[in-house]
């Protein structure tokens, strides 16, 4: 007989089938846990051009970070977008402050066909969000500095210490 026995091979289809369809479920419902990672980095060749955004929200009391008596931000607070890490922005300061720190980036450089040339030219949006802060604090500030033209959003994570 030349025929290959697929017997096998069905079943454990069939048994990989009944695992995935345990093992979806319960990873999809970790996801709320899930916090920032810690990972391991290397220095990276930063531009000066490059938007260092801080995403976090007021605490339990309505207390902002650097305020005396700030306990942390909590999910049920108020969204706070730091610009350059430094000054408090709404959303339409976020807006009007990336749009015009990009329009002055690409006018340096000799307009936009100049810097469409060399990518590189072109600078990133990094954010640094609190642990704590809702998904919807990040996705506004994503939003608005995308609406101002930046096409590169990233985020900043913890660095592992090397040494242990």
């Amino acid at each position: 007989m030349a025929d290959i026995n697929t017997t096998p091979l069905v079943d454990v289809m069939l048994v990989l089938l009944i695992i995935f369809l345990i093992a979806v479920p319960v990873a999809i419902q970790t996801i709320e846990k899930l916090e920032i990672p810690i990972m391991e980095s290397v220095e990276s060749k930063d531009k000066v051009e490059n938007l260092t955004l801080t995403v976090s929200t007021t605490d339990a009391s309505g207390l902002s970070a650097g305020e005396p008596g700030y306990a942390g931000a909590a999910r049920e607070g108020e969204c706070r977008v730091y610009f350059n890490n430094i000054t408090p922005v709404t959303s339409e300061e976020l807006y009007d402050q990336a749009f015009e720190r990009l329009d002055a980036i690409v006018t340096r450089a000799g307009g936009p066909e100049a810097i469409m040339e060399d990518p590189d030219l072109i600078p990133q949006v990094h954010i640094r969000g609190d642990v704590n802060a809702p998904w919807r604090c990040v996705a506004g500030t994503i939003y608005n500095v995308q609406a101002a033209g930046y096409p590169t959003v990233g985020f900043i994570s913890n660095p592992v210490d090397p040494n242990g």
